[in-house]
C-alpha cells in the first residue's frame, strides 16, 4: 500500500522536486497528497501545480499566535490523512503540540553534520569552525529544535577558499540524494523512532545515523 505523505515548504523546493521526482518512479512506495506553505509566494506550490498536487498556502502572518497557527496548520494537513509529514525546506519553529501530534511520523532536513550547528547560518558557521568537513542530516523532529534523533547524514569536504555558496551547492547535491532515500525507508516501514532512538530494519541506528561514513 502507497504512503499517503505531506510535505511541508517555505521556499524554493528543491527537496520537494527531489521528492515528487522520486515518486514517479515505478517501484517507490510513497505519494505527495498535499504540499503546504507557510508563504503564499513559495515557488514550491508551483513546482506541486506543475505535478498536479494539490498544494495550499497557510500563511502564519494571518495568525496572532504560534499555537494557533499551528493548530489550524494540523487541520490542515490532517484532511488529507498523511501517514508521514515532511519538512522540506519550512522556516518554522514548531510548537510541542504540533510536534507531538505527529510524534513518529515527521521527518526534516537539516544542513549540517548534527548535533552539530542547529539553527540557521550553518554553512557559514562551519566554515568560520575551521572545520575539514560538512553535511546535511535527516532526522525524526522532536520538541528540541534541530534537536531530534538522526536517520542517516551525507558528508561533503571543505576545501580551502570555500564560500558559503559553495558548501550549499555541495550540501543540496546530497540532500537532493538522501531525502527521498529515508522518505522511501519510511514508507517501506523499515524506519521507526522509539523514544530517542532511530530504528532501521529492527536494528539501533548510532547517534549520527546509518552509514554515516
Amino acid at each position: 500500500m502507497t504512503n499517503r505523505i505531506v510535505v511541508l515548504i517555505s521556499g524554493s523546493g528543491t527537496n520537494l522536486q527531489a521528492l515528487i521526482n522520486a515518486c514517479k518512479l515505478n517501484d517507490y512506495p510513497g505519494e505527495i497528497v498535499a504540499v503546504i506553505s507557510n508563504k503564499a509566494q513559495a515557488y514550491g506550490l508551483e513546482r506541486a501545480k506543475l505535478a498536479s498536487i494539490p498544494q495550499l498556502a497557510v500563511e502564519h502572518k494571518n495568525f496572532s499566535s504560534r499555537e494557533l497557527y499551528d493548530q489550524a496548520l494540523v487541520e490542515a494537513i490532517d484532511t488529507y490523512q498523511p501517514d508521514l509529514v515532511v519538512l522540506a525546506g519550512f522556516m518554522r519553529i514548531l510548537t510541542p503540540d504540533f510536534v507531538q501530534h505527529y510524534q513518529g511520523k515527521l521527518i526534516n532536513i537539516h544542513p549540517s553534520l548534527l548535533p552539530k550547528y542547529q539553527g540557521l547560518n550553518t554553512h557559514q558557521r562551519a566554515l568560520d569552525a575551521g572545520d575539514e568537513e560538512h553535511g546535511v542530516s535527516v532526522h525524526f523532529v522532536t520538541e528540541e529544535l534541530d534537536g531530534g534523533p538522526v536517520i542517516l547524514q551525507a558528508k561533503v569536504p571543505i576545501f580551502e577558499g570555500d564560500i558559503a555558496d559553495d558548501l550549499a551547492s555541495r550540501v543540496h547535491e546530497q540532500e537532493h540524494r538522501i531525502y527521498p532515500l529515508v522518505v522511501k525507508w519510511f514508507c517501506q516501514n523499515r524506519l521507526v523512532m522509539d523514544k530517542d532512538k532511530v530504528l532501521l530494519d529492527n536494528q539501533v541506528l548510532s547517534e549520527s545515523g546509518y552509514a554515516n561514513d
